[in-house]
């Protein structure tokens, strides 16, 4: 397990370094499961490129807008980021082969945040 901190409302962040350093030694193959424990924010398996990390954001921005008319905002203001996450997901599970994720060659793993700034909790589980 590892915190994440945002500093804006919409954020995507590479956290393929973070996820692999909890790859415990010792294991060579098994799976690992990345899982976000929060219905405002999600995870996936993308391309690192800041360009596209930046249309992540603006797709998200774009799927959901903040300004939109939901029902969950009469209580919370949030439903924007609730149904980004819905969309993006909670988890992501990755191969682990010769000990390190086996990731596809352009495939990192990104955060991304739908409701901050905030701290957040990434939660990563290796079986082997």
């Amino acid at each position: 397990m590892f915190r994440v901190q945002t500093d804006a409302r919409t954020a995507v962040l590479d956290v393929t370094d973070r996820v692999a350093g909890e790859v415990p030694d010792g294991v060579e193959s098994g799976l690992c499961t990345v899982f976000v424990p929060h219905t405002t924010a999600g995870v996936t398996l993308q391309e690192a490129e800041s360009g596209l990390l930046a249309d992540i954001e603006q797709f998200v921005e774009t799927f959901a807008p903040s300004d939109g008319d939901y029902r969950h905002d009469r209580i919370d203001d949030n439903a924007d980021a609730h149904l980004r996450a819905a969309v993006l997901g909670e988890s992501v599970s990755i191969p682990i082969r010769a000990g390190k994720l086996a990731l596809g060659t352009w495939q990192s793993v990104l955060f991304v945040e739908c409701d901050g700034p905030r701290t957040r909790q990434v939660e990563v589980v290796v079986t082997e």
